[in-house]
């Protein structure tokens, strides 16, 4: 449908969640898949159902804060692939409090995974595609990186850096025809993030994702099947001219 077939795709953080849904999808429309997560048990049940869908999986277990491990990661998946048509930025981790109560430790163990890993992972990929002249970036940012939210702080700051991110990277690398944009999510859940933020949430005497789902123009709370839909779009190259946008996937619960 999307004219994906044959393509090698990378996604990050694809255990579980919004993750797995866009490495299944994705290999639904063709693509062979690398995944990078620490997830290991996780990583494999992907791995499985991309192989279902009749397309080759390597797992490679990697901490994406970490950058050497990224770069021996891609570089082995290099090896198996030849190249890198995608990389999906989607590795991910919240932590819930108010900016006085968090630690210095959960605060720099969020930027550490949910910037840094984007970092990291471009950093070791973006030559090679600058050198082919072709390729596709997407990153999982949050329509918490546009607005921000009380007691979400360290996770509303991290997501903020990464739409500039993904903003300054694809005004670098338009010339060399790859394109970089940045999926938004709502409230979505089925998700390993959703879950911890639902306990914390129940334990600080807030209300859970789906208690709050009146409040979503669509009248639903989003599933990770939502964002796979437009991450494959992404991928393609119908969206061949779009770049450093950061779109939203809330059913109307932010617009802008």
């Amino acid at each position: 449908m999307y004219g994906l077939e044959g393509k090698v795709a990378v996604v990050s953080g694809a255990a579980t969640g919004i993750g797995r849904a866009i490495a299944v999808r994705l290999a639904r429309e063709g693509c062979d898949l690398g995944i990078l997560d620490v997830n290991e048990e996780g990583a494999k049940q992907t791995a499985a159902l991309v192989e279902r869908a009749g397309r080759r999986c390597h797992v490679a277990l990697t901490d994406v804060s970490d950058y050497q491990q990224v770069r021996k990661s891609t570089d082995r998946l290099l090896e198996v692939f030849g190249r890198i048509d995608l990389l999906y930025n989607n590795a991910g981790i919240i932590r819930i409090a108010t900016l006085a109560e968090t630690s210095l430790e959960d605060f720099r163990d969020v930027f550490r995974v949910n910037v840094d890993g984007v970092f990291h992972c471009c950093k070791a990929v973006v030559p090679h595609m600058m050198e082919r002249r072709s390729g596709k970036i997407v990153n999982t940012a949050s329509w918490f990186g546009k607005i921000g939210h009380a007691g979400y702080g360290a996770y509303c700051a991290s997501k903020y850096a990464v739409i500039g991110l993904t903003q300054s990277l694809a005004r670098e690398v338009a010339s060399h025809r790859i394109n970089v944009n940045a999926v938004c999510p709502g409230t979505i859940v089925d998700t390993c993030m959703r879950e911890e933020a639902d306990k914390e949430s129940v334990r600080q005497g807030l209300a859970t994702a789906r208690e709050r789902e009146g409040n979503i123009p669509w009248g639903r709370v989003g599933v990770p099947e939502d964002i796979a839909r437009v991450a494959v779009f992404l991928a393609s190259d119908e969206a061949e001219y779009m770049t450093g946008q950061a779109i939203n996937v809330t059913g109307g619960l932010w617009m802008q």
